[in-house]
């Protein structure tokens, strides 16, 4: 009885790891978070915590425990992954102690993720070379979506959410954002923010507007047979990825290619899809690239900090570099004095 009165949690809400995640955790998640994140957070308890700490009671776990699981997660998969995981922990423990489920240190504060876990790869951002090839090769509406993208930064469930009335003044007002057919607020507060057309895009909403039966209200993309918002990831499937990954040989897409009497390989020609989000970050490098200020370019991609802009969505390419230490060389004034200290004819000592 001395050890039940001296125990922080009340008895009601001493449970297992597993049992707090399903009854508590998750629910709150889906509640507090958006519907992507939701779904990625189910994801992770299911995929590689659940079979690691499902039956172990919560008011007992420590580092060492946390850092047992984190270690056992395979060191084949990204690095991104293995913080994912370490963030769903660190981010449960916190919920469970503001309820009462735990007491003490957030046991995740001080454990790290696997050292030996594989670096993400290199994101891509498009330049306007490639934008251009891209719309070359695209049929609509897929070439305003894709434009839209490119020129304005905008998400692709932002893309997939515009309406017509939010377009107007030389501006896209952006007030939600689609995932698998929900709506939802933008990802932050500054998403909100409007974003100026350029000349070259608002020539293509204008058309796009006369295709579609010259609409001023509705959604800007909207399916042919019932009038509701056209799925940006179908565009990418139906649209986009035929167009760009065409054979070589019979110049068909690669699933029309199987129909022929020969082997598939990709037209080289072609540019490559390196995904929606290629888009905003190419738009934060080609401004970056025409000497835009890192403050303007945050604003114009609506990020919370401009810190995000800089480290992810800013990608200076090797001509910059190139051009940068030319510039350091250029500038660098010449020296006063023989620095060497070379020896005189006269001496053949030092001056």
């Amino acid at each position: 009885m001395a050890t039940v009165n001296r125990e922080a949690i009340p008895a009601e809400r001493i449970t297992t790891v597993g049992q707090f995640v399903a009854d508590v955790y998750l629910p709150w998640v889906a509640k507090q978070k958006r519907p992507s994140t939701s779904r990625s957070y189910s994801d992770i308890w299911k995929i590689h915590l659940k079979p690691l700490c499902a039956d172990v009671w919560m008011k007992n776990v420590r580092t060492f425990h946390v850092q047992g699981w984190l270690n056992s997660i395979d060191a084949k998969l990204s690095r991104s992954t293995h913080k994912h995981v370490k963030n769903f922990l660190s981010s449960a423990f916190k919920v469970a102690k503001q309820k009462g489920y735990f007491d003490g240190v957030n046991p995740v504060t001080d454990s790290s993720i696997n050292p030996r876990a594989i670096a993400p790869e290199e994101t891509y951002a498009y330049s306007l070379e490639e934008i251009n090839g891209i719309l070359a090769h695209l049929r609509e509406p897929a070439a305003t979506a894709f434009a839209i993208a490119a020129y304005t930064g905008l998400r692709v469930g932002e893309i997939e959410g515009l309406d017509w009335d939010g377009y107007h003044d030389g501006e896209i007002n952006v007030v939600r954002s689609i995932w698998n057919g929900l709506a939802t607020d933008p990802k932050t507060r500054k998403s909100r923010a409007p974003v100026p057309v350029i000349r070259q895009l608002a020539e293509r909403l204008e058309m796009h507007r006369l295709r579609s039966g010259n609409k001023q209200s509705g959604p800007m993309f909207r399916t042919r047979r019932k009038g509701t918002r056209l799925s940006m990831h179908n565009v990418r499937e139906r649209d986009i990825l035929p167009a760009l990954n065409r054979c070589e040989v019979c110049h068909k897409a690669e699933d029309d290619c199987t129909l022929v009497n020969h082997k598939y390989k990709r037209d080289a020609q072609l540019p490559e899809w390196h995904g929606w989000h290629a888009c905003r970050r190419g738009l934060g490098s080609n401004l970056y690239s025409l000497g835009v200020p890192d403050m303007v370019i945050q604003r114009i991609l609506r990020h919370a900090n401009v810190s995000t802009t800089t480290a992810y969505y800013i990608k200076p390419v090797a001509d910059d570099v190139r051009d940068a230490m030319a510039k350091l060389e250029n500038n660098i004034p010449k020296p006063a004095l023989d620095t060497n200290w070379t020896p005189t004819q006269a001496s053949g000592k030092a001056n």
